[in-house]
């Protein structure tokens, strides 16, 4: 089993980053968190990872901190319905302590509106997960959290590039294509400079999970 690699980043994008390890190409899904720790191209960096082997794929996923390792493998081993995809979105979405905080306190609002999680889907989390973020000690975690895709080319060509970049990324979330453009069109005109792609995923997401 692969449990953490290191190696030299050849490229990335808000999902996903391959690293150089020893002339070996890994390709490893990632959430936003975990993007925005990640060096420029050629430099290297160190990343916990998950596999996942299925009958006819083999996976890797990669993380900045061993909390974010940790809450994606008890998202897709104890909760019910809940993969990688949806659990990356989770932790794109929340942080780790504000994720534990409402797992915690049953907080099924804030839970719910998280891409891709309905009411019944955050009643399992918290039921199968409550004791475990406490015990693993997840609710003193602090990965910020964050939040592309091929969509984000056919994006109206009037906004900057930062702002289809950030609409694109929250596509890939699960947001719908107007709601996303909607959200970051209303924080580049409250907006007194260029903000980066960055700065209007967070920004956007804060706003969606309010």
């Amino acid at each position: 089993m692969i449990a953490q690699l290191t190696g030299t980043v050849v490229e990335s994008d808000f999902t996903s980053v391959i690293l150089d390890v020893n002339g070996v190409g890994y390709g490893l899904s990632i959430p936003l968190s975990t993007f925005d720790i990640l060096p420029p191209p050629g430099q290297r960096v160190t990343l916990r990872t998950a596999m996942l082997v299925r009958q006819d794929d083999i996976q890797l996923y990669g993380f900045g901190t061993k909390e974010e390792k940790m809450l994606f493998i008890l998202l897709t081993t104890q909760v019910s319905g809940i993969g990688p995809k949806l659990a990356l979105n989770v932790l794109s979405s929340l942080s780790i302590a504000d994720f534990a905080k409402a797992i915690a306190e049953g907080d099924l609002k804030l839970l719910s509106k998280i891409s891709g999680i309905g009411k019944r889907t955050a009643e399992r989390m918290v039921v199968e997960l409550r004791d475990k973020v406490v015990k693993l000690g997840l609710l003193g975690g602090s990965s910020d959290s964050s939040s592309g895709s091929a969509s984000g080319l056919r994006q109206d060509k009037s906004l900057p590039p930062e702002a289809r970049d950030a609409i694109a990324a929250l596509e890939t979330l699960g947001f719908k294509r107007d709601v996303a453009a909607k959200i970051v069109a209303s924080l580049l005109e409250k907006s007194s400079d260029s903000p980066s792609t960055e700065s209007l995923i967070r920004k956007s997401l804060a706003l969606l999970n309010s």
